[in-house]
C-alpha cells in the first residue's frame, strides 16, 4: 500500500527532504513507516500524526494515508 510521508522542521534536515510517497506492508504501524522511510529507528519524542491527528507510532496505516513526523515542541 502506498503512504504519503511528511517531515518537518529539524527532521526535514535530517533526513533530506520535505515529503515522499513510499509503498509499504498492509498492517503497518506509523512507527514502521518511518523505519521504512529513514531506515532507522524511530527518534524517542518524535511526535506522529496519521491523517492530520496526533497519535502513537504503533498506529496501524491504511492506503493513501499521510503519516506526518515532528519533532519535540519546546515553548518558551
Amino acid at each position: 500500500m502506498q503512504v504519503r510521508v511528511r517531515y518537518f522542521a529539524a527532521l526535514r534536515e535530517r533526513v533530506g527532504r520535505a515529503e515522499e510517497s513510499i509503498e509499504v506492508p498492509d498492517g503497518c504501524t506509523a512507527g514502521e513507516v518511518w523505519r521504512q522511510a529513514t531506515g532507522g529507528p524511530l527518534p524517542e519524542n518524535v511526535l506522529v500524526a496519521v491523517n492530520m491527528e496526533y497519535t502513537g507510532p504503533d498506529r496501524p496505516v491504511a492506503d493513501g494515508d499521510e503519516v506526518a513526523f515532528f519533532p519535540p515542541v519546546t515553548g518558551g
